[in-house]
């Protein structure tokens, strides 16, 4: 009876393990992906809204089974105004489970883009591709997706580029309309950091926040992105590789600020102020 009894134990205890080592090998072989969607500030004060609906985004798998094997990341329709995502505000437009494996490409399907004036004019643009076959955006450095370890990813769509007005774009009663030009950027959050601060002017021997700066990023004597400060003269950039960046900030009346060797750690905030000097009174002053 004891031995009949001590082989049961055995065998339930084998069993158990052999379960559990499964259940560790299928969890192995799957991780978590989550892509958030910003926009890179669109400073053109005749705009009011740039909608576009995302209904699917899929992914390229470099570790698959075969040379196209693409995952499928979100099917549901998500409308989104681009320009409620400025200056490290962002949309989680996907967290799931995927496949393990180095991931390179990403594509976004959209459809229903359209632009509102602040006169409340509408125009509806075409969806070149974008629709049928997805806008490509490639992923440099690939994001790796391993077991049990989420892979975040930052999506940087760019409206000032995407979206290009027809006529004249500083007079609303000139423009015609809008060319829909997808730019997105890819940016694997592991690997990258972001830059944040304010742009200011003594003002009345006081500290006033600068709206409508432009804040000019440069890697090597390239320029690498650009943003503008907010009503506040806050401005976030989001992104960016670890590195040593060199910054612009110009606004017009206002003497160009630079600084220079800012560095940008991999999963961290770095903060660098900008005081601009009116050029008038510089001018005066000399």
């Amino acid at each position: 009876m004891k031995i009949k009894l001590l082989s049961f134990i055995l065998f339930t205890s084998f069993a158990m393990f052999v379960g559990c080592t499964d259940n560790n090998d299928e969890s192995a072989k799957m991780g978590k992906m989550s892509i958030q969607l910003t926009d890179a500030p669109f400073p053109h004060d005749l705009v009011a809204e740039a909608n576009v609906t995302l209904f699917k985004i899929d992914a390229r798998n470099k570790d698959g089974e075969t040379d196209d094997s693409f995952v499928v990341l979100m099917e549901q329709e998500m409308e989104i105004n681009l320009l409620d995502l400025t200056n490290g505000i962002t949309e989680t437009v996907v967290n799931t489970e995927v496949p393990v494996g180095a991931y390179d490409l990403v594509r976004v399907y959209v459809k229903g883009v359209n632009v509102v004036l602040t006169d409340g004019t509408t125009y509806r643009l075409d969806v070149p591709s974008g629709e049928q076959t997805g806008i490509k955006v490639f992923i440099k450095p690939d994001v790796t997706v391993t077991g049990n370890i989420s892979a975040d990813l930052l999506l940087d769509f760019d409206v000032s580029r995407s979206f290009v007005p027809k006529g004249n774009s500083n007079d609303i009663a000139d423009i015609n309309g809008f060319n829909f030009k997808p730019v997105i950027k890819a940016s694997n959050l592991t690997t990258a950091g972001s830059l944040a601060g304010m742009v200011t002017s003594i003002q009345e021997e006081t500290a006033v926040g600068m709206e409508g700066a432009q804040v000019s990023i440069f890697a090597a004597d390239t320029l690498n992105t650009t943003t503008f400060t907010d009503e506040t003269g806050a401005y976030m950039v989001m992104g960016l590789l670890s590195g040593d960046y060199d910054v612009t900030v110009d606004l017009e009346g206002y003497d160009v600020q630079s600084a220079e060797d800012i560095e940008i750690v991999a999963g961290n905030k770095t903060l660098q102020d900008f005081e601009l000097n009116n050029s008038v009174a510089t001018e005066e002053g000399n």
